[in-house]
């Protein structure tokens, strides 16, 4: 046998297995951000202010003064795009996770179709639109009702947004990336 051909047999377990680490690393960062923007879509911590001198709270779904909890019952324009933002980010990024479980597989009954870029081009759907959901959010928040109310502030479900879409965009970062290597290796293996 011959060191060329050797050394590229070697390599190729190796190139196999950083795709994999980086496959592993984009479905947990996946995984985490899913779970952060359901988490920051249901709860009612979005912005916290002082209201007739007691504590209020509100989220995309019902806002809580007193500690008696309400439904937003208003159709405001932020809201709902926020809100339907921040759901059509979670429902690309479920489909992502899909896409990204199944590129672990080799069969494949669509030669041309790569898993891992499909849920790395998922991923980077679910980062826009929650980065939509919270820059809407942010402008009208800041603008608008930061004016209204004197003592306010951002809370911990709006920061578990901004977290998702972090989490999100590094899990397309590892998708493309092993897509990448995935590329690399059908580019230098046998014909």
């Amino acid at each position: 046998m011959s060191p060329v051909k050797q050394s590229s047999s070697a390599a190729a377990p190796l190139s196999q297995l950083k795709m994999y680490s980086f496959m592993g690393g984009g479905l947990f960062c996946a995984i985490v951000g899913n779970i952060l923007l359901v988490v920051s879509t249901a709860t009612d911590y979005w912005m916290q202010y002082r209201l007739s001198g007691n504590y209020a709270h509100q989220g995309l779904w019902r806002y809580c003064m007193s500690n008696k909890c309400y439904m937003q019952t208003d159709s405001i324009a932020y809201w709902n795009a926020t809100r339907a933002f921040m759901i059509l980010s979670g429902m690309s990024c479920f489909a992502g996770i899909i896409a990204g479980i199944m590129s672990f597989s080799h069969f494949s009954s669509f030669e041309r179709f790569n898993r891992s870029f499909a849920a790395g081009i998922m991923f980077f759907i679910s980062t826009f639109f929650v980065l939509l959901a919270m820059a809407i959010y942010t402008g009208v928040t800041v603008n608008f009702l930061g004016k209204r109310f004197g003592d306010w502030r951002f809370s911990w479900s709006y920061i578990l947004g901004w977290v998702a879409m972090l989490m999100t965009f590094f899990a397309g970062i590892f998708y493309i990336c092993a897509y990448r290597m995935c590329e690399c290796r059908r580019g230098t293996g046998p014909r």
